[in-house]
């Protein structure tokens, strides 16, 4: 690369009063994955950061670099799964995600690590269940729907919001058998709640979540055992809610009673019904759809927070679908 060619620049600027071990991550990782993400250089002198290439590309890694410098001084590490939906934010928005996430902590877990939405899709989802009672959050695996869910119910608890949570789920096989497992229904379904028994480990001592579930202040059970009861003063979370017929769904909303709040998580792109066509949250999104107190947040591949390859797996399997929607 040559800096003095009329197709390239060269932008320094000060990162003074900026911790760069956070910044750049250790030996300098985050600067090689900005790098290799827009194919210029960049690399530290001092106190100072300087770019070298194409204006255009030089402008946008300015933009991810005043991003994380924000994301640093609001207190936050950075991590490579945020430098990479940050740079994906400036390629595609042309300004980085800081400015939009919520710094808000929810709650801080058991060891100790604040629980915040991560991403635009995240902070809307917090937002939406603030301001409404009934939420619907529908997007793909990865993206913390039951985490969140989990976690703003416990927050809800915690400041004597509600008096109980209600964790619950349709039992719908997703290719296994569970019938040849010990036990009642409870004892049968648990497998299919792990997802909320390990957020709620998350966030609260084993002991503390014993004795909480033990006098009834959190509940959580199959969704059958929601028919004809009346859930007054409690945060109610509806997981794998794609896995509900029309009147399961129906069911469990005209239950939540005075001073609750309920949140319906899914994705309608794993159905396990024998129709898809009859799932309860495919039919939801048009029954409710401008109902006063209800909001839908749709969250995509880019607020998935676990590992990186999980949105490339997500957009690899979207493509497949549209590919065989093209065909048929």
């Amino acid at each position: 690369m040559n800096p003095n060619s009329e197709e390239h620049v060269v932008r320094s600027f000060t990162l003074e009063g900026v911790d760069q071990r956070i910044l750049f991550g250790r030996n300098d990782i985050y600067l090689r994955m900005i790098e290799a993400s827009f194919g210029s250089k960049v690399f530290a002198r001092g106190d100072r950061v300087v770019i070298e290439g194409p204006p255009e590309t030089v402008e946008q890694i300015s933009r991810v670099l005043d991003d994380l410098v924000t994301r640093v001084r609001q207190g936050d590490f950075i991590s490579e799964q945020y430098l990479n939906y940050a740079v994906a934010m400036v390629k595609e928005n042309g300004y980085g995600p800081a400015e939009d996430i919520s710094t808000h902590s929810l709650l801080t877990s058991a060891l100790k690590k604040e629980i915040k939405p991560k991403t635009i899709g995240q902070t809307k989802y917090v937002n939406a269940v603030e301001k409404h009672d009934i939420v619907f959050s529908i997007g793909p695996a990865g993206t913390g729907k039951t985490y969140l869910a989990v976690a703003m119910a416990v927050a809800h608890l915690k400041a004597d919001r509600v008096q109980r949570i209600i964790f619950t789920r349709p039992a719908v096989e997703a290719g296994e058998s569970l019938g040849f497992l010990p036990g009642d229904i409870r004892a049968k379904v648990d497998p299919y709640l792990r997802p909320v028994y390990d957020a709620l480990y998350d966030m609260l001592p084993p002991e503390k979540i014993r004795k909480l579930i033990e006098i009834g202040i959190i509940e959580i059970a199959p969704l059958a055992f929601m028919r004809g009861r009346t859930l007054n003063e409690a945060f109610v979370v509806l997981d794998e809610a794609q896995n509900t017929t029309n009147g399961q769904m129906k069911m469990l909303l005209t239950r939540i009673g005075e001073k609750s709040k309920a949140v319906v998580t899914g994705d309608i792109t794993q159905i396990d019904l024998d129709d898809r066509r009859k799932s309860g949250l495919v039919k939801v999104q048009k029954i409710l759809k401008g109902v006063q107190g209800v909001d839908f947040v749709y969250l995509t591949e880019k607020d998935v927070v676990r590992h990186r390859l999980v949105q490339s797996i997500i957009k690899a399997y979207d493509a497949h679908e549209k590919g065989r929607r093209k065909k048929k």
